[in-house]
């Protein structure tokens, strides 16, 4: 055993051990032309195991590892197609290089098409489905309000209510909510889970490199795109435009695995998404600058520049797209497009940082109990997710219907409150004077009302994001912030603090602050800044409110960084407990890596190791990888191998010849020439057994990764992370002069990081029993609530069932008769 040579490569630094690394797997698969084929049998073989298990985590440096030999492997058996006589290339292979180069742009193309016409699909049902429950068009049932008024100012004689009685539109109007939720809910519960929520959270940790198969799958877009315009007519204070990038990474896994190259290559795999996150946003709000810039901001934790690129081409093709269907006929992308042509003043500076205080409470204060309400869903409504949307939409129904502006959807509700009041833009008295006060009124109780909506219902098991319904909360307290100043202004005009606004032109426009609420409210929630300053810039196309924008986020950034940590994308991946380390945010522990690593390990010696033992350690432990020693006593590093390859490896020399439950296991990485290409000559292929003094031996020296990381135990915690951040390992070793000392994963860095947070915001027992008190007492309330409801309607059934019968007696028959004849011949029980 070459021990010499092995304490020499464990001096080598990080880079060179990663480039070795890939370079000593690529020279494997090139060393004799007799051994392509076996690498590349194990290789499919292993990938048709593991396709990245369930619920685990990429090691991107495997990955690539394998990318490049997949690559080699494929470029030697294409050689055997494209070369003609002499080796001369033929034309076959000029346009063959010519197709691979550009498939990448093929693909984006393919998949930016299919989401921008997803995008107008969805955008026409929804608003079909959010009218009808209040009427129908007369010359034709499948349009909706707005086509069917077309170039009438408000409502015209070919929309009618379904009823001139307002109780019975009222009674409809729920009937309609609740069977909208209903059926979404069903359709997600019966056919895919995974299409619930929003999914940015979910789609953050999967580029990130954590695996769940099937959330990005046929059915989970399928699903989200038929149930989101059912839940967002349903009422519910959820919006579409955070599951649109859902069902844009939906669109582009679905497209780019028909193709190899993208079908076998996580890393190609996590740009694609990237690129689909930005496309999504871009359809959602019109806003393709805005899409890639919060696919940079919020969605990636790794954007290289061809990344970029492609994300702003992706995102380009699909509002293309989306502008060619023009699903609103108005030439716009977005049905709240507005412009604004009047200036700002600076005495208004005063009012734009109380929309930008207004915006971080909202969102800390919406995050905190969201949270709250999704832990009690999660203790006790799991069972109950159908009837909890469906009554969340009834209830949403019986409450909002009574208020002008929570009655409307709420996209529809935002262009009203973003508009000028000049041009005849008049919604129910909102500009008339006389009107000011009761929609100062009415506006504040709807965004109270909402607050709470949104606080109980994002999180319900249907497609649901809280993007839209944030931004409607922040216009409607921000067009009552701009009601109250233009009031002030017109009470004293001729203060000092007006001084800068002109006599004969209107000073206030309360639809600007309106938006800069929406705004706020939007940076809020998400904890994003740049992106919102460019969507809110590309929704109005005003580039003078680019500065006002631009310091309310900056307020509502300050304020949400002082009262909290993250989004609600962040927080409730914390909450779920997924394994993602964010690389916006700078830690300071002050401690080693040895603090923190595990040092209860399942080694295995390089040599000795039985297939009985073997089989017992993957049986008996969850470990996904085992590093290899030269014994166990030295503890000295030879390797890491990896569980699927190494149970892959010991059922495929089961398959091939009986080895008895003694085979001798040999774990010694292939010696080297020049110290990078393996004698693989000498080494049989893996998975294979052969004879050793008289036994059988197996040999499983193709799977040993050689090079694992390792660093040394007194190094910064901070560094390790970086690692995991930049890198993307899914362990690294923890080593003193080439002996193992401990492991530490990325599930270990997250535990201690969360050892720390909770000692500096510490929470008492009796903190966390008087919540747990709350919501039992909240179930049991809602449990006898239900239970009161049930027993009515058994009454009531058994008083209408009553009166029927008696209705039905005839005269002169004696009652008491009756009663003792239906007792005597009621059927019993055992008869």
């Amino acid at each position: 055993m070459n021990v010499p040579h092995q304490r020499n490569l464990r001096r080598l630094s990080i880079s060179s051990r990663l480039s070795f690394a890939i370079s000593t797997h690529s020279a494997e698969a090139g060393t004799a032309p007799e051994h392509i084929r076996p690498a590349e049998e194990h290789i499919e073989e292993i990938e048709e195991i593991r396709r990245y298990e369930d619920f685990t985590t990429i090691d991107w440096v495997q990955d690539a590892a394998r990318a490049q030999l997949q690559r080699e492997i494929a470029r030697k058996n294409r050689n055997g197609f494209f070369v003609r006589g002499g080796g001369a290339t033929g034309w076959r292979r000029k346009l063959w290089e010519s197709y691979d180069a550009g498939q990448a742009w093929i693909v984006i193309t393919i998949i930016g098409i299919a989401i921008g016409l997803n995008a107008s699909f969805l955008n026409i049902v929804t608003e079909w489905l959010s009218d009808i429950k209040r009427g129908h068009c007369t010359t034709a049932f499948y349009l909706n309000e707005k086509f069917c008024c077309w170039g009438a100012e408000g409502t015209c004689d070919e929309w009618k209510p379904w009823s001139r009685i307002w109780p019975i539109n009222y009674l409809l109007y729920i009937i309609f909510s609740t069977l909208f939720a209903f059926t979404a809910a069903i359709l997600v519960k019966s056919f895919a889970p995974y299409a619930a929520g929003s999914g940015i959270s979910e789609i953050k940790c999967i580029i990130a490199g954590f695996v769940m198969k099937g959330f990005l799958g046929w059915w989970t877009l399928f699903i989200k795109s038929i149930g989101l315009p059912l839940a967002i007519a349903s009422g519910l204070s959820v919006g579409k435009e955070g599951p649109s990038v859902h069902y844009a990474v939906c669109t582009g896994n679905v497209i780019s695995r028909l193709f190899d190259k993208y079908k076998r290559n996580a890393s190609k795999m996590r740009e694609i998404m990237s690129a689909c996150a930005a496309a999504g946003v871009g359809v959602a709000f019109g806003s393709p600058i805005g899409g890639v810039l919060f696919s940079l901001e919020e969605m990636s934790s790794n954007f290289p520049l061809k990344t970029m690129w492609r994300s702003y081409f992706c995102a380009l093709v699909a509002t293309a797209v989306l502008a060619t269907m023009n699903p609103f006929r108005t030439g716009q992308l977005v049905m709240f497009q507005v412009s604004y042509d009047r200036d700002w003043h600076f005495f208004e500076v005063v009012f734009f940082i109380i929309l930008g205080v207004f915006g971080g409470l909202y969102g800390e204060f919406v995050i905190q109990w969201n949270l709250r309400a999704q832990a009690f869903r999660k203790h006790y409504l799991t069972k109950y997710a159908v009837a909890e949307a469906t009554f969340l939409a009834g209830a949403t129904a019986v409450i909002c219907y009574w208020n002008t502006f929570l009655r409307i959807d709420m996209t529809e509700s935002m262009e009203i409150l973003f508009k000028e009041c000049e041009g005849g833009h008049d919604f129910n008295g909102l500009c008339q004077r006389g009107h000011r006060w009761s929609m100062v009124f009415s506006l504040t109780i709807a965004t109270i009302i909402r607050i709470f909506l949104v606080i109980i219902s994002y999180g319900c098991k249907v497609p649901a994001g809280i993007f839209v319904p944030s931004m409607a909360i922040g216009a409607s307290f921000g067009r009552t912030v701009g009601i109250l100043v233009q009031a002030l202004h017109e009470t004293m005009p001729d203060a000092r603090f007006f001084s800068s606004c002109k006599p004969d032109v209107p000073c206030i426009t309360p639809g600007t602050y309106a938006f800069l609420g929406a705004a706020a409210a939007l940076s809020g929630i998400m904890h994003i800044t740049v992106s919102v300053v460019v969507i809110m810039f590309e929704l109005t196309g005003a580039l003078t409110y680019i500065l006002p924008t631009m310091i309310v986020v900056g307020v509502t950034k300050a304020v949400s960084d002082r009262f909290g940590k993250g989004g609600i994308a962040d927080r409730m991946i914390w909450f779920n407990g997924f394994p993602f380390l964010d690389n916006k945010e700078d830690h300071s522990f002050g401690v080693p890596v040895s603090q923190v690593m595990n040092e209860e390990l399942t080694v295995l010696p390089a040599s000795g190791t039985t297939v009985e033992e073997i089989e017992q350690i993957l049986d008996t432990t969850k470990y996904q990888g085992f590093p290899i020693v030269q014994d166990r006593s030295s503890q000295l590093i030879l390797g890491y191998i990896n569980r699927t390859e190494l149970k892959y490896g010991v059922d495929r020399a089961k398959r091939e010849r009986s080895i008895p439950p003694n085979a001798r296991c040999f774990f010694t990485p292939p010696p080297r020439q020049g110290g990078l290409t393996p004698i693989s000559a000498t080494v049989p292929v893996s998975g294979s057994s052969f004879p050793s003094g008289g036994g059988l031996s197996v040999d499983f020296a193709r799977f040993i990764d050689p090079t694992p990381l390792t660093v040394h135990p007194r190094l910064p915690l901070e560094t390790v992370m970086e690692i995991f951040k930049k890198v993307g390992p899914r362990v690294v070793l923890v080593e003193h002069r080439g002996k193992l000392r401990g492991i530490v994963t990325r599930k270990d860095v997250l535990r201690f990081q969360f050892k720390v947070e909770n000692r500096e915001h510490p929470r008492s027992e009796d903190d966390i029993d008087a919540d747990r008190f709350r919501e039992e007492k909240l179930w049991e309330l809602i449990v006898r609530s239900a239970e009161w409801v049930r027993r009515k309607l058994r009454f009531w059934e058994r008083d209408r069932v009553a009166l029927r019968h008696d209705r039905a007696i005839p005269d002169g028959v004696d009652l008491g008769r009756v009663g003792e004849v239906e007792l005597d011949d009621r059927p019993r029980h055992g008869r």
